[in-house]
């Protein structure tokens, strides 16, 4: 990463994975290339576009002051992995659809107190449980941060939505990690303007291009849209085509903005002993009239994949069936 600010970290802070990298590029808010970048769905680190300049503020002492004494939603985690499951789907493992299926879940969700959370996080130690919070930014969250909010740079992100007729905005959320934190491999069915607003956060991409070298979850397991292998410790035996996954990266610092298109895996962590991260997720649909061409776009075929699995479980009532159908139908007519 020759071309980072390594100012305030350096690489012995990044977790070692046996991946290739290639950096993601870095452009100007206004340089054209950050445009071009964006209407290929490819992501793109967008600078000086001050999307959350009225944030910088947001140190854990200021929301302390000012986000009063509300319940907020953290995470607690017995190591540093912090990995999405669907409550939802988790639920369902309890009827018939969970027969033979085994899950643990990763994280336990409590409410807590932004002044305990904090307190929590500058007494840490090792072998406690580690915590994120992750919480929707409404008009619960105190006068002040709503004030901050409203004057966030919303003709930037308004122009990126309407230049690129993206759907509507669906979700702004606040994440506040300790740092080592790590979100593992996962993609989102949104588009996604990632904005770092304290410390930093390493940023690893995949192209839905990647699919079958990150091996997901199937889509009514409570990991949907999750990557099966362990990036620590991943087991090529199981998993051989993760040793070919092309990987992009990229640290992103204070008043950075990460474009990570809909469909693209990624993997945040922040930086270790780089002290806790602030972040906020911009999350947009995509385009409601978007035009099918031929070849169809990678990430077009996810989507088609997802929704044939669905489909298929929806019939046979059985998630055990559903791999067994599609080998049955592929193999002797579409394998040589």
């Amino acid at each position: 990463m020759s071309n980072e600010k390594k100012s305030n970290w350096d690489s012995s802070q990044l977790r070692k994975y046996n991946l290739t990298f290639t950096e993601i590029p870095r452009f100007d808010c206004d340089d054209p290339r950050t445009d071009e970048l964006i209407s290929q769905q490819k992501p793109v680190v967008i600078l000086n576009s001050n999307l959350a300049a009225s944030a910088q503020k947001w140190n854990l002492e200021y929301l302390e002051t000012h986000m009063g004494d509300a319940d907020y939603t953290v995470y607690l985690s017995r190591n540093h992995k912090f990995k999405y499951f669907d409550e939802k789907k988790v639920q369902k493992l309890n009827g018939d659809i969970g027969k033979g299926i085994d899950f643990m879940q990763p994280t336990k969700k409590v409410d807590m107190k932004l002044s305990e959370f904090i307190r929590r996080l500058k007494e840490w130690k090792r072998g406690d449980d580690r915590l994120y919070l992750q919480q929707g930014l409404n008009n619960t969250v105190g006068p002040e941060i709503v004030r901050d909010f409203v004057n966030f740079n919303w003709e930037f992100c308004n122009g990126k939505q309407s230049k690129h007729n993206w759907g509507p905005l669906t979700y702004n959320l606040l994440l506040i990690g300790m740092e080592g934190n790590v979100t593992p491999c996962h993609y989102d069915e949104q588009q996604n303007l990632f904005a770092q607003i304290y410390g930093y956060k390493r940023c690893i991409l995949f192209p839905p291009s990647e699919f079958e070298c990150l091996y997901p979850y199937p889509v009514h397991h409570p990991h949907d849209r999750q990557s099966m292998v362990d990036f620590d410790k991943p087991d090529y035996s199981k998993f051989p085509k993760f040793k070919d996954a092309k990987a992009y990266e990229s640290v992103l610092g204070p008043g950075e903005v990460l474009y990570i298109p809909v469909y693209w895996w990624h993997h945040i962590e922040s930086i270790m002993r780089g002290g806790h991260t602030i972040t906020v997720n911009f999350w947009y649909k995509d385009s409601p009239n978007a035009k099918i061409s031929y070849p169809l776009k990678d990430f077009q075929k996810v989507a088609i994949m997802r929704n044939i699995e669905k489909m298929l479980l929806d019939v046979l009532k059985d998630p055990k069936e559903v791999g067994p159908l599609l080998k049955t139908m592929v193999l002797g007519r579409f394998t040589e």
